[in-house]
């Protein structure tokens, strides 16, 4: 099967299944998607997770039912990429509550923004807010050079803004084998891009971009906070979006939304579309360790974010 005719998300292509076998998940292939394998330390039972694939019908559950029992699998989490606006999202929430499916916690943001890259760039820029047309002229006229570099050093120059963000906002981040094998994978498969913004000859900003189909996704971005006041980023998500309409991309997915997070009031000034998705559901088969589980997983959270502030 060629995974890369049925995927309708980068995280189910062949590259992000080759990648996530480097980086150590066993990988449960199926009709409609990947599932990656997760071990629970300790003990001989697994997770799986089924990340944005498609609705899934009631025969398909009965399979990813069998197989999650095959496999010592106490659930599975779903999180299809199904937008709450589609037409059948009730039928489908119904499907999943009467096949064993419970509220699970989330891996993506319930919400998300949506940019539609057939509008002209006038008609783009007309729909900014007017802080944010301000910002992107502010930053051309500082100097400020947005240009897409795919080089080691420019993505040498990505980790290390990661890391510094990271600390700065405390949050949790991928580690650095994480990002490198996700790159190694994903870049030669003409997914992952690598823009960066220069101020004065160095790089302040540098995000990476995931194109598939028709879509443009935003999943990492990083900058210094050394020289906030030229608004490189701001900047940086304008080219993001002229580089989409060159690539003949329809749709630029910001990736996350987040009510009252300031990257969310960032994002609106781009004036996107909101789109909810169905959420996180666990398909579950062994109930009392699946309950056991979520218990330790709350914990592991509480000690991660916890960790990424000090």
């Amino acid at each position: 099967m060629d995974l890369n005719q049925i995927a309708t998300h980068p995280l189910q292509t062949s590259a992000w299944m080759n990648f996530r076998k480097a980086w150590g998940n066993e990988i449960l292939t199926t009709k409609w998607g990947i599932i990656t394998v997760h071990k629970i330390p300790f003990t001989k039972y697994k997770i799986g997770i089924f990340e944005k694939g498609p609705a899934l019908t009631r025969v398909q559950l009965l399979e990813l039912r069998k197989l999650a029992k095959e496999n010592n699998l106490i659930f599975i989490k779903l999180e299809p990429s199904f937008a709450k606006t589609t037409e059948g999202q009730a039928q489908l929430i119904k499907l999943l509550r009467n096949s064993g499916c419970v509220r699970g916690r989330r891996l993506f943001t319930p919400t998300t923004f949506w940019v539609d890259l057939n509008l002209s760039e006038e008609e783009l820029l007309k729909g900014f807010s007017s802080k944010t047309r301000y910002n992107i002229r502010l930053a051309q006229r500082q100097g400020v050079k947005v240009v897409e570099d795919n080089s080691d050093k420019a993505f040498e120059k990505y980790l290390k803004l990661t890391f510094e963000t990271a600390k700065r906002q405390g949050f949790y981040a991928h580690t650095e084998k994480y990002h490198r094998l996700m790159w190694q994978y994903l870049k030669p498969a003409g997914i992952a891009h690598l823009l960066t913004a220069t101020y004065r000859g160095e790089v302040i900003t540098a995000w990476i971009l995931f194109v598939w189909k028709d879509f443009l996704y935003y999943p990492y971005g990083a900058s210094t906070d050394k020289y906030k006041n030229v608004m490189a980023n701001n900047l940086m998500m304008w080219e993001a979006i002229c580089l989409g309409r060159s690539l003949g991309l329809k749709t630029f997915d910001l990736w996350g939304r987040e009510e009252g997070k300031g990257f969310t009031r960032f994002k609106e000034g781009y004036n996107p579309k909101v789109i909810e998705f169905i959420g996180s559901w666990d398909l579950v088969i062994n109930k009392p360790l699946y309950y056991l589980y979520r218990i330790a997983e709350g914990l592991r959270w509480k000690f991660l974010r916890l960790k990424a502030r000090l």
